[in-house]
């Protein structure tokens, strides 16, 4: 009798294993596809003809061309870019440039807010099942605190200026779910992305208008404040998180 349970226990050790190696395979693959994906984009992004509309004067006659529909292009384009691997900071400056302080910043917000979405969908239908084999028991307990608490991580990411692009890829690897992700993203990324294009936008107007007296302006004057605070967002809020953690220590 206890043989037969035996032989029953190895029999169903046999058939997980068996089970489980097609789905290890599969994932193996869409991890390489990924890696595949990521290799390719880096290389479109060196050598194609890409970069050459990567400038505003470029980018902005391109777009003069398309007329009226010129604000979806560039959103499209924007989305596109940081899915390639383009840096964000490099296309919000551009957007901000053509299209001023307050426009610039709502293409580049719904461009960044597609983009993240994209690339976050492209790392979980192509990664995810391959992170969690190497997670493993060991790692599981911070994929499921991030599934509890995703939307105060990714906003947290965000606030703290985490590298754009390689954070949605990296998000879509881990359990959060998506909501908390778009959230955490879309209100994470509207300061620093306002106070960039402000930046941008306003010094833009200035040089465009030929007024250099403008340089002294109020306004102007506030968007180099803006944008030297915005280095100082990421101290702030760790200073924050340390003077949480040590009011709740001395609570308990």
């Amino acid at each position: 009798m206890e043989r037969r349970n035996n032989a029953a226990v190895g029999g169903d050790a046999e058939k997980e294993t068996g089970a489980a190696a097609p789905g290890r395979f599969r994932a193996l693959i869409k991890a390489a596809i990924l890696v595949f994906f990521i290799a390719g984009a880096l290389a479109v992004m060196r050598f194609a003809p890409v970069r050459e509309y990567l400038t505003a004067d470029a980018l902005g006659r391109f777009l003069d061309d398309v007329g009226f529909w010129a604000p979806l292009v560039f959103v499209v384009f924007y989305a596109v870019g940081v899915s390639l691997f383009l840096p964000g900071t490099l296309l919000t400056g551009i957007g901000a440039a053509i299209f001023g302080a307050y426009w610039g910043f709502v293409y580049v917000w719904f461009g960044a807010m597609i983009g993240a979405s994209a690339a976050f969908w492209i790392g979980r239908t192509l990664g995810r099942d391959f992170a969690a084999h190497l997670i493993g028991n060991r790692l599981k307990k911070y994929d499921d605190a991030i599934e509890r608490n995703g939307f105060a991580a990714v906003l947290y990411m965000r606030l703290v200026y985490f590298p754009f692009t390689p954070m949605n890829f990296g998000m879509g690897l881990t359990k959060v779910r998506f909501r908390d992700y778009f959230a955490g993203t879309g209100l994470g990324i509207i300061v620093g992305t306002f106070i960039f294009t402000f930046f941008i936008g306003t010094l833009k107007e200035v040089i465009a208008s030929g007024n250099w007296a403008e340089l002294i302006s109020f306004k102007v004057f506030f968007s180099v404040g803006l944008f030297g605070f915005s280095f100082f967002i990421p101290k702030l809020i760790n200073r924050f998180k340390r003077e949480e953690k040590t009011a709740e220590g001395e609570k308990g």
